[in-house]
Order: C-alpha cells, then sequence, then structure tokens
C-alpha cells in the first residue's frame, strides 16, 4: 500500500514520513485536490465552515524576536504596548462574537510565557467567556503543566501554539524560544487534556521541503492537533519579514490539502493571510479541506476580511457557517 493509499484510511495516523508526505505534496493538482477532497467529505460536511474570533487581549512588548511578528519588541513597527485588558472590555468583545456568528472565542496575549499570578485572572476571563456559550481558546507563550491544569479546570477548550515551520528552518525565524520548548508546551497542553490548535506560517522563504517538514511535525505528534492553523505570512513594514517573496497561490493551496490528507479529522483553518488572497484562492482552499476561518475585521494586530465580505464570499460559494461543525 503506497502513501496515497494508506491516506485514505479510517483511522488517523501519526508515523508519516517525509518521503510519503512530500510524495502527496507533489501529486498532480487535481489529483490532489480530489485526494484532500475525498477525506474531507468522510470526515466532515464540505459546505461548513467553522467562524473563530481573536482578540489580543495583550498586545506588543513581546521579548521574543519571531521575525514574522508586529509585537515583538526586537522590531520597530510603531506597535504601542499595552496591558492585560480588563474582564468587562473582553467580554463585551465575546458577545459581540457570538452575535456575528462565531462559536469559538480565541484570545491571545504577547507574553513569552505567563506568570502564575496572571492565571487567576485568565480563568475568570475564560469561565466569562464560557457562560455566554462559546468555545474558549487562547494563546499565551509556553505554559508550564501546573498553568496548564489551571487554565483546563478554568473550561479553557483549546490552547493554540504553533510550530511555525520546520525543524530545519526554525532557527532562521526564531532565536528565543527552542522548537523542543514549543513541543513541551504542547504536551503540557495535551496532558492536562485541552484540545490542541497548532499550526504553521507559509511565506517566510522557506523551501518546499520545510513546508513538507512542518507538515510532517505537525502530523507526528502523539495526536493530531484538533485545529491546524495554516497562515499565509502577513507582511508588516519593520519585521525583517518585510519584502519576502510572495507565495503563489497553488503553493498555498498545496499546503493545505497535504495538511487535510496528513490530519483527516483536524479543522484546517484559513488563518492569517486572507486580507491577500482572492475569492478565488479562498475557494481553492474550501476545496482543499479548509473548513474553518478567522471572523473579524482584525486578527491581533493584522487585517482579516470583514464580517460582510466573508458572508458574501460564502454565499456565492453555497456554503454554511457552521460554528458546532465536527470531525464524525
Amino acid at each position: 500500500m503506497n502513501a496515497i493509499d494508506r491516506s485514505t484510511a479510517l483511522q488517523p495516523r501519526s508515523d508519516w514520513t517525509r518521503g510519503e508526505i512530500r510524495e502527496i505534496h507533489d501529486l498532480p493538482f487535481p489529483e490532489l485536490l480530489f485526494r484532500a477532497q475525498e477525506i474531507h467529505r468522510r470526515h466532515f460536511d464540505p459546505a461548513s465552515v467553522q467562524l473563530s474570533t481573536l482578540l489580543s487581549i495583550k498586545t506588543g512588548g513581546c521579548p521574543e524576536d519571531c521575525a514574522y511578528c508586529p509585537q515583538s519588541a526586537h522590531h520597530n513597527t510603531g506597535l504601542k504596548a499595552s496591558k492585560l485588558l480588563d474582564s468587562e472590555t473582553i467580554l463585551a468583545a465575546a458577545k459581540e462574537a457570538l452575535e456575528g456568528g462565531a462559536s469559538r472565542f480565541c484570545m491571545g496575549a504577547a507574553w513569552r510565557a505567563p506568570k502564575d499570578r496572571d492565571i487567576a485572572k485568565l480563568g475568570e476571563i475564560i469561565s466569562g467567556v464560557k457562560e455566554l456559550g462559546l468555545e474558549t481558546c487562547m494563546t499565551l507563550g509556553m505554559l508550564t503543566g501546573k498553568q496548564a491544569r489551571a487554565l483546563k479546570d478554568s473550561g479553557l477548550d483549546y490552547y493554540n501554539h504553533n510550530l511555525d515551520t520546520s525543524p530545519e528552518f526554525y532557527g532562521e525565524i526564531i532565536s528565543t524560544r527552542t522548537y523542543d520548548e514549543r513541543l513541551d508546551t504542547l504536551a503540557h497542553v495535551r496532558d492536562a487534556g485541552m484540545s490542541v490548535c497548532c499550526g504553521g506560517i507559509v511565506g517566510m522563504g522557506e523551501t518546499i521541503e520545510d513546508r513538507v517538514g512542518m507538515i510532517h511535525a505537525l502530523a507526528t505528534l502523539p495526536k493530531h492537533p484538533e485545529s491546524v492553523p495554516i497562515n499565509l505570512l502577513v507582511q508588516v513594514k519593520g519585521t525583517p519579514l518585510e519584502g519576502a517573496a510572495r507565495v503563489h497561490p497553488i503553493d498555498f493551496v498545496r499546503v493545505i490539502a497535504t495538511s487535510r490528507i496528513a490530519m483527516p479529522r483536524s479543522m484546517v483553518r484559513l488563518s492569517a493571510g486572507r486580507e491577500d488572497m482572492s475569492d478565488e484562492m479562498q475557494a481553492l482552499c474550501f476545496s482543499a479541506g479548509a473548513n474553518s476561518i478567522f471572523a473579524g475585521e482584525r486578527l491581533l494586530t493584522t487585517p482579516n476580511p470583514g464580517g460582510d465580505d466573508d458572508a458574501a464570499l460564502l454565499a456565492r460559494l453555497g456554503m454554511k457557517s457552521d460554528g458546532r461543525s465536527r470531525a464524525v
């Protein structure tokens, strides 16, 4: 049985080789889309897209040097650092997201890692968002096992901590946090019983082999991430990646399709960079197995299509937003 045949098996695999994932990635484009759509239809409604909303609850001043990030204190992007938002502001934003059709509310704080004293306040915020009937997700940087358990006890459903790229290319993008430290946080999140949101970024100057390596790293975790955000780099003035070579739309769709095949039951989120995508490119991504998007006009500090634009696109495609979409 070859890699393509094995990829259509009913049970998700965590024993992929890079060679197998490269074989899938390099399929003729029509065949790749067919395989991805075949697997997607087996586990999800192909006309359904989950809506999530992302709010920056603590912006800027991050001590990490991630080359893509406008919130890094290492880069002169003109972004002013702020303190953690008060609970009332966050809950008001969550209520607005719910009224806009979102079912998951994601909250991001520009920290290397939260301090233990922050966890109690974050727990109160999580509880308040949960009471509205929303799924909760946070991205706060690195976590200890104790912190992960405390967030889980407060009701946190998902924790986002991206691998960003392949292990080999990672050092070209970040020097202040190791790949193994990212893997350690993911292990703490899994051990605490939370769902994992983990993906990466395309367009940072990586090679095709790096894209394959990123998917391989995600698909060979002990358990596939329940959510896999695939980001197209948003080039921000003042960051080291300003002016990076643009990714061809077909190359980006290949990453979406390969991720869908390698992680068949995961929600594959078309994440940052949609502002630079045509309707046709996004439609190809949905055809390739993407079934989640961020709604709202901003993703942390970068632009995102507005709700009216997304509603018009989904209507044109005959698709629906369904935040409760789940693998079956």
